[in-house]
């Protein structure tokens, strides 16, 4: 799931700064927790494709780019978006 979020981002927003962190293990026994992780993520990205946009404009571009895999067992990503 990791790479597949990494590989979205990187496509959709062609961004300066991605770091993609797995903290599935912290949310053990949560709602959405799968063993072996994969489902919860930290994502820190910086573009020049969120100029301009609100906060909440910029993560939901974000959050709209990654619904396959929202569809695909992803269940929560912590957010950091700037231009």
């Amino acid at each position: 799931m990791e790479a597949r979020i990494i590989a979205a981002l990187q496509a959709a927003f062609d961004p300066t700064e991605l770091i993609v962190d797995d903290d599935s293990e912290a949310h053990r026994g949560h709602g959405g927790y799968r063993e072996g992780g994969g489902t919860h993520f930290n994502v820190k990205i910086r573009a020049a494709k969120f100029a301009g946009l609100s906060r909440v404009a910029a993560q939901r571009a974000v959050m709209a780019e990654l619904k396959a895999e929202f569809d695909d067992g992803l269940h929560a990503l912590s957010l950091d978006v700037a231009a």
